[in-house]
């Protein structure tokens, strides 16, 4: 290991006792650094020649592993180690991943700084689980944070064909005239825009394995159609299509991975933008399954377009949907930005979830399908309305998966993730712009489901 030098996690409410067992050079260094071991605070510790020798962390406890993502950028050049020796490999291999995810930089349009600091991992860490995690999780950085006028839903099918031909997945797109015939609600949504709708549908795997599909919603710009968003909340619509993201993301760790699984990926790919021929308030749209919804808010076109797809998916006849989707600012509202809003009918798979993610610290909470709400998305002229109206309660996020729920096979196990997917402010690990709210909690969710660990 030549001269890796040490990096030191210390927790903050054992600062005291640790400090007390260190050379007086040691202490008068931290004491100058005011270093006390706070989360996500770190102080550079020199030899008597003035050599980096150690690194100090402050960490909340052995799990607080985004803490070390505070480094990558911050530390001179050199080669580092984790010195943790009270560290299960469970921690010390999510620590590397920290020190990974903090090393992000979304590098399209400028050239950002190079990172001088590597870290050293032994053979005793998993270094595959750790690459695919950082690397996949990057993979949904970018595309969250690249802008429409490069993105949209031809260069996003570009993007997951070349995922595709990666592994040697079987690979299709729907447009035009099929699109419009077979899958009538994105193809309304999309009709608007220069850029025009499509389905992505991708398939991996042993034919005789378990059957699973995940979906993404991919609004690669929402403007709100002719109900137009503020110029503010346009802003960040790039980041509509997160829920693509995480489904591609997801769909490569688990083709990498080798998990056998009988693999279908799912992307409806929209801009919903304003022309002559955007759809409008009070049209009626037939969706694949037959079903008429009486369109209210042009501004709710994420559950449209998944409707058709979660369609598709569930005449596959699959084991299990999972779909992804920015869907609504009532899950924000309700959890804040960081927490993921978690939506299955399946008691035992609502706990699993929950359970994989908290073991990943993506926080997570589920949400009821409460189904006396559905009477407020009834309406006279369809089988029901895209939003509920005024005269319903709050609890957006709460009909949004009730209608989806609709175009769900009832013996088709499902689960629906409503999320964010973007760091407002840079914290440990976790820069500003895009972020992947779920990746490593389901990945792991699946390795424990079907015999990987």
């Amino acid at each position: 290991m030549g001269k890796a030098i040490a990096i030191k996690p210390i927790i903050q409410a054992d600062f005291n006792s640790w400090l007390q067992n260190q050379v007086d050079y040691v202490k008068n260094l931290v004491v100058v650094n005011n270093f006390i071991a706070k989360a996500n605070n770190f102080c550079l510790i020199t030899n008597v020649s003035g050599a980096l020798e150690q690194v100090l962390l402050g960490v909340s406890n052995k799990d607080d592993f985004l803490a070390f993502g505070v480094l990558a950028k911050n530390l001179p050049e050199g080669l580092y180690y984790i010195d943790a020796p009270d560290f299960t490999p469970n921690q010390l291999d999510h620590a590397a991943i920290g020190w990974g995810l903090g090393s992000y930089g979304f590098a399209k349009y400028k050239k950002l700084p190079e990172i001088k600091a590597k870290l050293y991992l032994s053979d005793s860490y998993d270094k595959f689980t750790i690459k695919l995690v950082i690397e996949n999780t990057f993979l949904a950085r970018d595309l969250i944070n690249m802008p429409a006028c490069d993105l949209y839903p031809e260069t996003l099918a570009q993007i997951a064909y070349g995922i595709a031909e990666e592994f040697g997945a079987d690979f299709n797109v729907i447009t035009g005239e099929e699109l419009r015939k077979n899958f009538p609600a994105i193809y309304e949504v999309g009709r608007g825009s220069n850029q025009k709708p499509l389905l992505i549908d991708m398939r991996f795997g042993d034919v005789n394995a378990a059957k699973i599909v995940l979906v993404g919603k991919g609004v690669c710009l929402d403007s709100g159609g002719l109900q137009l968003k503020s110029s503010a909340n346009i802003l960040l619509m790039k980041k509509d299509m997160a829920g693509a993201a995480h489904a591609l993301a997801l769909a490569r760790m688990i083709m990498s991975a080798k998990l056998p699984i009988n693999l279908r990926v799912i992307i409806p790919a929209v801009e919903n933008l304003i022309s002559g021929a955007s759809y409008k308030p009070g049209d009626v749209i037939t969706t694949r399954k037959g079903l008429s919804v009486e369109i209210i808010n042009t501004d709710a076109e994420g559950r449209l377009i998944l409707a058709d797809a979660l369609v598709l998916a569930c005449e596959w006849q699959p084991e299990l949907v999972l779909d992804f989707a920015t869907l609504t600012g009532a899950a924000r509202i309700a959890l804040g930005e960081d927490i993921v809003a978690l939506f299955t009918p399946d008691e035992q798979m609502a706990h699993d979830l929950c359970e994989a993610m908290t073991c990943e610290q993506e926080p997570v909470w589920r949400l009821p399908l409460y189904q006396p709400y559905f009477e407020f998305l009834k309406t006279g002229i369809a089988d029901f309305k895209n939003v509920a109206t005024g005269d319903s309660p709050s609890g957006g996020a709460i009909t949004a998966a009730l209608f989806l729920q609709q175009f769900i096979t009832p013996e088709v196990k499902w689960a629906h993730f409503d999320f964010n997917a973007y760091n407002l402010r840079t914290k440990p690990g976790m820069p500003k712009g895009g972020e992947a709210d779920c990746l490593r909690g389901i990945f792991r969710y699946l390795k424990n489901k079907y015999g990987i660990i």
